[in-house]
């Protein structure tokens, strides 16, 4: 069986900043594989960070109704609903593993929507948390 897979908003901008060069590759290599198998998985929360980043703060921002159908194509991985059930687990989350609310938000999701492995730049790669594996696409080619 092949493993969900939840992808953090760092890589999905990546995938979309025409000025991330070899990064943007990795992430969209990625992200397309991730497409064509039906495993890949985010939530609301990364798809709001996406949209404000792409469009606000890369050196050149995506215009907002492109960003929009990013945000609409990849809703569609988007298979649990942020609860507050979610909420208080991430802040357990934040505690066990000493990482930022935000983060383990993202966690608290990712184990939410079944996910084993957490695409992130944001995290240390080969780090588990509540058994779910870290990997960063960008460092295979030392990025």
């Amino acid at each position: 069986m092949t493993e969900l897979v939840f992808v953090d908003s760092n890589i999905l901008i990546y995938a979309h900043d025409a000025d991330a060069g070899n990064k943007r590759h990795r992430a969209r290599d990625r992200l397309q594989s991730l497409w064509s198998t039906g495993y890949g998985r985010v939530s609301i929360q990364v798809l709001q960070e996406f949209y404000v980043n792409a469009t606000l703060k890369l050196t050149t921002p995506i215009a907002r109704a492109s960003a929009r159908e990013v945000v609409a194509a990849y809703g569609t991985w988007v298979r649990e609903t942020t609860t507050v059930a979610t909420v208080t687990r991430a802040s357990h989350l934040a505690e066990l593993a000493q990482v930022s609310f935000w983060d383990a938000l993202i966690v608290a999701a990712a184990e939410q929507a079944g996910a084993t492995v957490l695409l992130s730049e944001d995290f240390q790669a080969g780090q588990a948390i509540a058994g779910i594996r870290v990997e960063n696409p960008l460092l295979a080619v030392g990025l």
